[in-house]
């Protein structure tokens, strides 16, 4: 099994930041309290494929509601290797919780951002049955799973990330 990757937290600082940016009014002891909380992501067996990223807050979501979590957490990735965030199976095929973006791309410079490669993640209740979906704090809400990825033979790409949500493109 390839070793490849590491997780950590982001700074205090960029995690209070990110969260009155997603939760404004939060004291900033009440977002001490939820920063000193969060765990690192975790595999729940050793055949697990995806890392569970834990909510670092409870939250709830009615359907066709939308929620932007900053998760807390950052990775250095090797270089040819990328985290792909997914849905938590159980959620999504019990409630349609699903990603805005269906699947989140971390890339192995985005740990070096200015922002420290904060992963958020965004979901809505996708729900065509009228469900509620109720996550606890400190619960799986979505899945990482690395993966190896190559490029072309004639690639030329020089430019440095600096930044998250389409970076790359500017």
């Amino acid at each position: 099994m390839n070793k490849i990757a590491q997780f950590h937290k982001v700074s205090f600082e960029q995690f209070k930041e990110s969260w009155d940016d997603s939760f404004p009014g939060a004291s900033e002891e009440e977002i001490k309290e939820i920063y000193d909380q969060i765990k690192l992501p975790k595999r729940a067996t050793r055949g697990s494929a995806g890392y569970d990223f834990f909510s670092p807050v409870d939250f709830e979501l009615k359907p066709g509601e939308t929620i932007k979590i900053p998760t807390g957490i950052r990775v250095f990735i090797e270089s040819d290797w990328v985290l792909n965030i997914f849905p938590r199976s159980g959620l999504g095929f019990k409630f349609r919780l699903q990603m805005n973006n269906t699947v989140g791309i971390i890339d192995s410079d985005y740990f070096y951002s200015d922002n420290e490669g904060h992963i958020f993640v965004k979901l809505t209740n996708d729900t065509n049955e009228g469900k509620t979906v109720s996550v606890a704090q400190g619960t799986g809400m979505v899945q990482g799973i690395f993966m190896q990825y190559g490029v072309t033979i004639d690639d030329d790409a020089t430019e440095v990330r600096n930044g998250g949500f389409g970076s790359t493109t500017k």
